[in-house]
């Protein structure tokens, strides 16, 4: 028997024929139905492994590690009642050659192939394959987590606009955070229009809105959501001066950030409850600026999170974070720590630093100012420094996508085109008709022979192009 389940021909077979054909199976373990009945839909339940989706695999693998519900592996899912001799014995016959008949010795030889069977290779296989199973659920959950979290960073920021965050509450009421359009905290205030101070509220929100010419109003999608939504629209109707847009957004982490010890740096004075409403406010502006500063697990965008493996869940979200973040680029003038953290190249020690040195020289006019900051050297200078950006510096290219060591090409593109940087940013048109061979050498894409011609051609194209083009949003925002 011991050799019949190390046979890894054997075992190859099995597999096959389990993978194809055998049935997740969970039933509810005796006297657990009360407790467990979050878990009702799997008291019964039985599905092809192969095709279970993820969701369902891991609520069924929670069932069982809280001990309400029993995984088994049915292989013979064909047949109503378990058969006296199952396909996988016929398989184990088939592939040790044997000839069963009415021999004195058979009946021992199909006792050994059902043993075998049973107690080594189903059992063996069982677990390997529910591993299978979890391991491949698992993987779904954290790209559908890692999807979900793209999409949420990378939804489009309202921008430069005064904006109301509102934290909604019921018996606590709503905490408000006026932010002007750049972000920074103006007003804070907490407001009871569900407890009978309706009218009381809507004079507060109102002179909030006019005094700071709020545009925007971020509304919480947590408790009482929909009672604020309803409340700020009778305060338009009262007060036809407060023509801010409303806007739904996701509070999904902003009780983690009001908490941490990066928000008692930021708001010291400033009371933990209304740090949410502040962030809600900001969120709105600028996504992916304050989205950072909270632990991607916490934002909320995933499902059955916790039951996956927690270093791996972490790593594929760090990486989408900074993928995020280079992909947009970073605003080096207005950029916070947490924020330049993730930038390529950038240790926190030098995130600090940056701002550190922005506080005391105030803002940098080009990029080569990054190498007077402490601990930043010409290498991590090197990898950062196309993330970057300079908005109205010495160098309309420190606005760019453009890295400062090819700046030297795109100075030969101007030269060529007689024309000034500003006439050509998104000028597609004259962009066309240029031959970006023309401009590249041994340090950015000069062929040396025919066959990398169109790999050079290539690169040059990338360069030009998006040396010209200005920074824009990911999206345009829309309300």
């Amino acid at each position: 028997m011991e050799r019949f389940a190390e046979d890894a021909a054997l075992l190859a077979k099995v597999r096959d024929y389990l993978w194809k054909n055998a049935h997740l199976v969970s039933t509810v373990v005796s006297g657990k139905e009360e407790e467990g009945a979050k878990f009702r839909d799997y008291f019964d339940h039985h599905e092809p492994i192969a095709t279970v989706p993820s969701h369902r695999a891991l609520a069924m693998f929670r069932g069982r590690n809280e001990g309400v519900l029993q995984l088994s592996l049915n292989a013979d899912p064909q047949f109503d009642e378990p058969p006296k001799e199952s396909h996988g014995e016929q398989i184990i016959i088939d592939h040790l050659g044997l000839r069963l008949n009415n021999a004195p010795a058979d009946s021992w030889r199909k006792g050994v192939v059902s043993w075998t069977w049973r107690i080594k290779v189903l059992m063996h296989l069982e677990t390997e394959l529910m591993g299978t199973v979890r391991e491949r659920a698992e993987d779904e959950a954290i790209n559908v987590f890692a999807r979900n979290l793209h999409d949420l960073l990378m939804a489009a920021p309202a921008g430069l606009r005064a904006t109301m965050g509102l934290d909604p509450g019921l018996r606590t009421g709503v905490k408000v955070a006026v932010v002007d359009a750049t972000g920074k905290l103006v007003a804070t205030d907490t407001i009871y229009p569900h407890t009978g101070q309706a009218a009381k509220a809507a004079v507060a929100v109102a002179a909030l809105c006019e005094k700071y010419n709020v545009e925007l109003v971020a509304i919480g999608n947590g408790t009482a959501s929909r009672e604020t939504e309803r409340f700020f629209l009778d305060v338009q109707k009262q007060f036809p001066k407060v023509t801010a847009q409303k806007v739904i957004v996701s509070e999904a982490g902003a009780s983690v950030y009001s908490a941490s010890e990066l928000a008692a740096q930021e708001f010291p004075d400033l009371d933990v409850s209304l740090r949410g409403a502040v962030s809600i406010a900001r969120r709105l502006q600028d996504p992916l600026a304050e989205l950072v500063k909270i632990d991607p697990k916490s934002i909320g965008v995933g499902q059955y999170q916790h039951d996956v493996s927690q270093t791996q869940l972490a790593r594929k979200l760090d990486a989408v974070v900074e993928d995020c973040v280079n992909a947009v680029g970073v605003d080096l003038n207005t950029a916070s720590v947490p924020l330049l953290t993730r930038v390529a190249g950038l240790t926190r020690m030098m995130a600090q630093n940056i701002v550190a040195w922005r506080d005391e020289n105030g803002q940098f006019q080009n990029r080569q100012q990054l190498l007077k900051v402490s601990r930043l050297g010409p290498k991590a200078f090197e990898q950062c420094a196309g993330f970057l950006r300079i908005n109205h510096g010495d160098n309309p290219l420190d606005a760019s996508t453009v890295h400062p060591e090819a700046y030297p090409v795109v100075e030969r593109i101007l030269a060529a085109t007689q024309q000034a940087l500003k006439d050509l940013m998104g000028n597609s048109s004259a962009l066309r008709h240029l031959k970006a061979v023309d401009f590249t050498d041994e340090k950015f894409g000069r062929p040396d022979g025919h066959r990398h011609y169109q790999r050079a051609g290539k690169t040059g194209a990338a360069i030009r192009v998006r040396s010209l083009r200005p920074r824009s949003s990911p999206m345009v925002w829309r309300p």
